[in-house]
């Protein structure tokens, strides 16, 4: 797929919050018509020709080197999500057969879904890149029991938390601070279509958010990208009340692609301790119906 546009507006957006004082160069008297750097600014920091950059920033990136292609990454001031997310548009615009396609749908393997289950005191689960729950640990399934149950739920159960977080209104409430929560969500998904711009289905998610959603719009048009995650979440429980809970992502193989673990803990001795215990309580005594993850999910 022409992924021009992509490479022209990151690199533009990137330019545009930088400053002449932050990278150490003279501001000038000259009025900017646009905020941040100018091109051949970019260029000086980089050690290219203006030209050579224009031509870079209207999307012509194959056949550039990696070593160049890091020098505007220093250039740019780019953070190591977003270098990668550089280097993958430019792996993305390299000459080859790549037509839509959808990836097949896989099994989780039996020790995925054991594991998850063994984390009776964490809300646990696997993700791939476009946000599809593709397997959960009861506690995860009563912590998301809203998407589980709302705008976020698909086909043969499964949950899209990127659809939950832009197209269920009760995500507004669920998240405490939901702006943080959507800006890394469009940040998550966009660092998948550097990585698989292929991905038919994902490009058919980010269609339905964009034409439905004018949050995920503008978060989709700032060009953020996010890879592996972690911190504190914040959340309002409709059974439970107000829960803070430290997150944390982590690659996980799945298939012939690279899903995320994240795993969902609060602090010991604090009352989100006490209440997600609760939690998990109330999980337990669940329909055993209700717990059973759909047994083959897309990859």
């Amino acid at each position: 797929m022409d992924n021009r546009s992509d490479i022209r507006d990151f690199l533009a957006t990137r330019r545009a919050r930088l400053t002449p004082e932050q990278v150490g160069l003279a501001a000038g008297g000259t009025r900017r018509r646009v905020p941040g750097l100018r091109r051949e600014e970019v260029a000086v920091l980089a050690g290219v020709s203006t030209e050579w950059y224009a031509r870079l920033e209207k999307g012509h990136i194959s056949g550039v080197s990696d070593d160049v292609l890091q020098a505007v990454c220093v250039a740019l001031r780019l953070s190591d999500d977003e270098r990668t997310y550089l280097l993958d548009l430019a792996r993305a615009a390299r000459p080859g057969d790549r037509a839509p396609r959808r990836r097949r749908a896989v099994d989780v393997p039996p020790p995925v879904q054991w594991m998850l289950d063994a984390m009776t005191m964490s809300a646990a689960f696997v993700s791939n890149g476009r946000l599809d729950v593709v397997a959960s640990n009861p506690l995860a399934r009563a912590l998301y029991a809203g998407a589980f149950a709302g705008a976020g739920a698909g086909p043969r159960g499964q949950v899209n938390l990127a659809r939950f977080a832009f197209l269920d209104p009760a995500a507004h409430s669920f998240y405490e601070d939901w702006d943080t929560a959507a800006d890394t969500t469009a940040a998550l998904l966009r660092a998948e279509a550097g990585r698989d711009p292929d991905d038919r289905a994902l490009r058919e998610l980010v269609g339905d958010l964009s034409t439905l959603s004018p949050e995920f719009r503008t978060r989709w048009a700032a060009h953020d990208v996010r890879i592996r995650h972690g911190g504190v979440k914040r959340f309002r429980h409709l059974d439970v009340g107000p829960l803070e809970l430290t997150y944390q992502s982590l690659a996980l193989p799945v298939g012939a692609h690279e899903h995320a673990l994240a795993v969902y803990t609060a602090e010991p001795g604090t009352t989100s301790e006490d209440r997600l215990r609760l939690l998990a309580s109330l999980a337990a005594t669940a329909s055993p119906t209700a717990a059973v993850p759909p047994a083959s999910t897309p990859g």
